[in-house]
């Protein structure tokens, strides 16, 4: 039986799980009215756009959670070597230790990634500049700092992947420690 969800926001983390689950282009309309437990008219209620519409929220609410979470400390605190720390903590929670995929990454392999290339490109790239920011503040070289962002991201993402195909959270957390002693070692 289709329920009654009172706010547009409550159904976007659902949304979220479903592409997930099943990418942009396996989450029909109905595998959609099946995990957020709407009926099609409610669905269409909130999103009067269709699942485009729906990918952008979900894409919103990750870069939003994103910002407030991990860019924004990145840049923002006092301690830059906090913040870095911070960053792998937070980012470690978000992907529930490597059991979560990265929404974005998904979009960014998918045949969606033309659809939504402004904003996985956006996500990725204001990443790799707080990250940066941060590591140019712990005394690093801009050039080595964007070089080390880069590959802390990728390393984080790759981890994701590998932890996922492998069945071994592990992966993802021992890869998150790795890089994190890697950054704060000078």
């Amino acid at each position: 039986m289709a329920r009654v969800i009172a706010e547009r926001e409550d159904v976007i983390p659902l949304l979220g799980e479903i592409f997930r689950t099943y990418g942009f282009e396996g989450a029909s309309l109905a595998r959609i009215s099946e995990g957020t437990k709407l009926g099609k008219g409610s669905i269409y209620h909130f999103f009067p756009g269709g699942k485009e519409e729906m990918a952008e929220a979900v894409l919103a609410q990750i870069d939003e959670w994103f910002k407030r979470h991990v860019f924004e400390p990145l840049v923002e605190r006092a301690n830059a070597v906090e913040g870095i720390r911070a960053m792998f903590d937070d980012v470690g929670r978000y992907f529930l230790s490597g059991r979560r995929v990265c929404l974005v990454g998904v979009f960014a392999l998918g045949s969606e990634r033309d659809r939504f290339a402004d904003r996985v490109r956006d996500y990725f790239v204001a990443w790799i500049d707080a990250l940066a920011a941060a590591l140019v503040r712990t005394g690093r070289e801009q050039l080595e700092a964007n070089a080390l962002a880069k590959e802390v991201v990728g390393g984080i993402q790759g981890a994701l992947v590998l932890a996922r195909a492998l069945d071994q959270t592990e992966v993802f957390t021992d890869t998150l420690s790795s890089l994190q002693d890697r950054l704060l070692t000078v």
